[in-house]
């Protein structure tokens, strides 16, 4: 069981909320010991009743059966990709900006009056990290075609929309597209750093880098007039030896779908 706890304890602590959480909601459904109408976001029960934690549970709650496995791997490496390169050592830059993420998708699937929303949280952690991806970094999809790590996304969304999901995954591909343009930059790839015209306010506030252990002297001035992160592992490593480590797109590498 310490074998267990320590191998947890190496995930880095954002993606391991996300994991457990995943765990946590889905599974209790899954076999019954809690029903899955407890879990769904209905408006009414949450502004009206005060059912606040259906915001949480709609997160994470969705996809069951096979679909649920490959659906939680995804998670895994996605959010692990990004936390440990684009947000290494800011973990809770990146856990403030997903709790705004999350408030978007919210919003945007509200026109659809949608009720499970962990697809839309899915495809938008996986937009932002083909987004930050190397240029020229490729993937396979399904394992039957190589493309361009930036298109991923899109063939995702064909993928939907043959499943009837689009509207789950179009509100995911914008919050993520939003999320890396406002606060990353248009253009801004791997080894980059946030210079959005909103980056600023994405910092993690005072509070939350407290809970993380982090402090705010540990990041160096800019002329933003707020700070500026710690360099992405890839940079550094290679700033300092000419080596890269990280997650490593490598040539169709398959990534799959939920």
């Amino acid at each position: 069981m310490a074998d267990i706890v320590a191998e947890i304890n190496k995930i880095p602590p954002v993606t391991r909320f996300l994991v457990l959480s995943s765990l946590g909601v889905t599974i209790p459904a899954i076999v019954g010991f809690v029903s899955m109408h407890k879990l769904v976001f209905t408006t009414h029960l949450v502004t009206k009743e005060w059912e606040v934690w259906r915001a949480y549970t709609s997160l994470f709650f969705g996809t069951t059966g096979l679909g649920y496995l490959f659906h939680l791997i995804m998670l895994y490496r996605n959010s692990n990709s990004l936390e440990t390169t684009h947000y290494e050592r800011r973990s809770s830059d990146y856990a403030w900006q997903l709790f705004l993420a999350s408030l978007g998708i919210i919003a945007l699937n509200r026109p659809f009056s949608s009720v499970v929303h962990d697809h839309a949280f899915l495809n938008c952690l996986t937009y932002l990290m083909c987004a930050l991806a190397p240029p020229g970094a490729q993937t396979s999809v399904m394992g039957l075609i190589t493309i361009p790590v930036k298109y991923f996304p899109y063939a995702l969304l064909a993928i939907d929309v043959l499943n009837g999901r689009a509207s789950e995954s179009l509100s995911g591909m914008i919050v993520g597209h939003l999320w890396w343009w406002f606060v990353w930059g248009a253009g801004t790839g791997a080894g980059g750093v946030e210079q959005g015209r909103f980056a600023g306010l994405a910092l993690a506030p005072r509070w939350l880098r407290g809970l993380f252990g982090e402090h705010e002297g540990e990041r160096r001035a800019t002329n933003r007039g707020g700070y500026q992160v710690h360099a992405p592992r890839q940079r550094a490593e290679q700033a300092a030896g000419g080596r890269a480590t990280g997650y490593s797109w490598g040539s169709g590498q398959r990534l799959g779908s939920s």
